[in-house]
C-alpha cells in the first residue's frame, strides 16, 4: 500500500556494490568428531566493507550458553551483527548468544551474522573457539567446555495461547495437529519507512499495551513491513535505527506478536535499486518506496538473514515483497511475470532484478522451513498467472499473496471468482493487505464475504493513526479506538471469534 505524504529526511549515501560471496570451505582434521565446527562465509563484500556469516555447531555435551571467539588478521573490524552480541577488540572478535539462542544441544547449531569494515585484503580468520574449545579439530582430550550462564529470555506477558506452528497442507495452512489455520488480522506499517527517514524504526507504540489492543479485535495475525538496508544496516542509515538495532527491534516485536497469540508476518516493503519509469514511486536509489522488484544487489542477503534469525521458529510467516508492479515497466504481461519468477534484467527496470524464485531459494538455502507468501503482479492485486509461474519450493510451505482495495483493478467478486478462485482451490490464499479509502468499510465487507465463504484469509491494513482521507486508517487512537472504517474489521473479526 502506499503511505501518506512524508518528508523524507534522509540524505543520499553513495552507492555501494555489495557482490555476492560464496561460503568458505572448513578444513577439519582427521579422527574424532571435533569438539564444535564453526563454518565461516563472507555472504557479499564492496570497496570498504563485506557481510560474514558463521554457523556454529556443538558435537560435545549439551550448553545452555555459548561464546565464540576468532581473530581478524588484516585489520578487519566488525561494525553490526545480529543474531548474536558482536564486540571486537583489537584482531580479537567475540559472538555471545542472545538469550533466545543460548541453548545448543549435541549436534546442534546456530547462525549468526555481522557487517565489517576491511582493507585490501580479507583474510579468512584460521581459529575458532566455541567457549574456550577450539572448533574444526579432532576433539582428542579436550575437555568439555564448562556451560556459560545465559541469561532467561523476557518474553512479553501476553494474553492468548501460542500461535500455531504453519505448514502448507494442500490449499490450506494447517497447524501442528493438522487444523486448518486463517490469518485474520492487522498490518502494522512503520518498520519500512521511520527508519530510512531517520525518525525512528517504529510508528507509534508496540509496547504489550499496543500488542494488547490489536489481540482485543481479535485479530489472530499482524503483519510487520520491513526495510531491507535498514535491517542489513547499509552507510545510508542511521546505525540508531538500522543493523543490529533495528534487527533486535524486529525480534522484539515479532516476540510481542506472539506472546498475544498471534501469528507474526514479516514481510519485505521498501527496497534498493533505482526505477523511474511508469508508475515509480521515487527516483531515490535507496529503500525509500516502493519498486517494482526487488533487488538482486541487497534482497537475497536479506532474507537469508531474516530466515536464519527466524528458522526456528515456525510461527513466524515470510512474506517475500510487498506489491511487486514489473507490469508497469516492461512491454508484455509475458516478460512482467518471467521477471517477476525469474528475475535477472528486465525491461523498463535498470537494476537487476531478484526473482521469486531467487527469494524462496534464499530462505530455503538456510534450512528454514517457514510458510512463505508471494504476491503477484499489479501491487499484488493480478494473480491471474501465478500458477503457471509459481516458484518451486523444496519444502511444499508456498501460499499466494493478494492485495485489493477498492480502486484496485481487480475488486469484484467476479474478478475474484475467475482469478483468484483457481489459484485458492491449489495453493493457500491469504489477501495481505484489504481497505479502501472511503472512510468507510462497504467494501471491505465484501472482501471479507467472499474471503469468509471459502475460508480463506485477510489482513486490513493498517493499524496506524493517519487520517484515513490520505489511506487506509484502521484507528485513531493505539488504544484500539476504530475509525468508522476500521469499526467494520474489528466488528468482523469479533463476530467470528464469537
Amino acid at each position: 500500500m502506499r503511505h501518506p505524504p512524508r518528508s523524507i529526511l534522509l540524505a543520499v549515501a553513495g552507492t555501494v556494490a555489495l557482490g555476492a560471496g560464496a561460503a568458505l570451505p572448513v578444513m577439519t582434521a582427521q579422527g574424532a568428531t571435533p569438539a564444535c565446527t564453526v563454518e565461516y562465509s563472507v555472504t557479499g563484500q564492496w570497496d570498504a566493507g563485506f557481510q560474514g556469516a558463521v554457523r556454529i555447531t556443538n558435537n560435545a555435551a549439551p550448553v545452555t550458553g555459548w561464546t565464540l571467539t576468532f581473530d581478524f588478521a588484516n585489520g578487519q573490524r566488525v561494525t553490526q551483527g545480529w543474531s548474536a552480541k558482536w564486540s571486537q577488540s583489537g584482531t580479537a572478535v567475540t559472538a555471545a548468544n542472545e538469550s533466545w539462542n543460548g541453548s545448543l544441544g549435541t549436534g546442534a547449531s546456530v547462525d549468526a551474522g555481522f557487517v565489517a569494515s576491511k582493507g585490501a585484503t580479507n583474510a579468512v580468520p584460521t581459529t575458532f573457539r566455541l567457549n574456550g574449545t577450539t572448533c574444526n579439530v579432532d576433539s582428542g582430550s579436550t575437555p568439555t567446555p564448562t556451560p556459560t550462564p545465559t541469561a532467561t529470555p523476557t518474553t512479553p506477558p501476553g494474553t492468548g495461547d501460542a500461535p500455531p506452528r504453519l505448514h502448507v497442507s494442500g490449499n490450506k495452512l494447517v497447524d501442528a495437529d493438522g487444523r486448518t489455520r486463517r490469518l485474520l488480522g492487522v498490518n502494522r506499517s512503520g518498520g519500512e519507512f521511520m527508519c530510512v527517514q531517520g525518525r525512528g524504526i517504529w510508528d507509534g507504540p508496540v509496547d504489550d499495551a499496543a500488542l494488547r489492543a490489536i489481540a482485543d479485535w481479535k485479530a489472530n495475525t499482524v503483519r510487520v513491513p520491513l526495510n531491507e538496508e535498514c535491517w542489513l544496516g547499509l552507510s545510508n542509515i542511521d546505525p540508531a535505527y538500522g543493523g543490529v538495532n533495528y534487527v533486535n527491534a524486529v525480534k522484539d516485536l515479532v516476540a510481542r506478536v506472539e506472546a498475544h497469540g498471534m501469528t507474526p508476518i514479516v514481510e519485505l516493503h521498501w527496497t534498493y535499486g533505482q526505477y523511474t519509469g511508469n508508475s515509480a514511486g521515487c527516483a531515490d536509489v535507496h529503500a525509500s518506496c516502493q519498486k517494482p522488484m526487488p533487488d538482486m544487489q541487497y534482497t537475497p542477503a536479506f532474507w537469508t538473514s531474516v530466515a536464519n534469525t527466524f528458522k526456528g521458529d515456525p510461527a513466524v510467516v515470510f512474506d517475500l515483497f510487498n506489491e511487486p508492479y514489473p507490469d508497469r515497466a516492461t512491454s508484455t504481461v509475458t516478460r512482467a511475470w518471467q521477471c517477476w519468477r525469474d528475475g535477472g534484467t528486465c525491461p523498463g527496470i535498470g537494476y537487476e532484478v531478484a526473482g521469486m524464485q531467487d527469494l524462496v531459494d534464499s530462505i530455503r538455502s538456510t534450512g528454514a522451513r517457514n510458510v512463505i507468501l508471494a504476491g503477484g503482479l499489479a501491487y499484488s492485486n493480478d494473480l491471474s498467472q501465478w500458477l503457471t509461474y509459481k516458484p518451486t519450493d523444496p519444502t511444499g510451505n508456498l501460499a499466494a499473496a493478494y492485495h485489493v482495495y477498492n480502486f484496485n483493478s481487480c475488486a469484484s467478486a467476479s474478478c475474484w471468482s475467475s482469478t483468484l478462485a483457481p489459484v485458492a482451490a491449489q495453493v493457500p490464499l491469504v489477501a495481505g493487505e484489504i481497505g479502501e479509502n472511503t472512510c468507510s468499510h462497504a467494501f471491505v465487507d465484501q472482501v471479507m464475504k467472499w474471503f469468509d465463504d471459502r475460508q480463506l484469509s485477510y489482513l486490513g491494513w493498517t493499524w496506524n493513526t493517519w487520517d484515513c482521507s490520505s489511506g487506509p486508517s484502521l484507528i485513531s487512537s493505539y488504544d484500539g479506538t476504530p475509525t468508522a472504517y476500521g469499526t467494520g474489521l474489528r466488528d468482523h473479526l469479533r463476530a467470528l471469534d464469537g
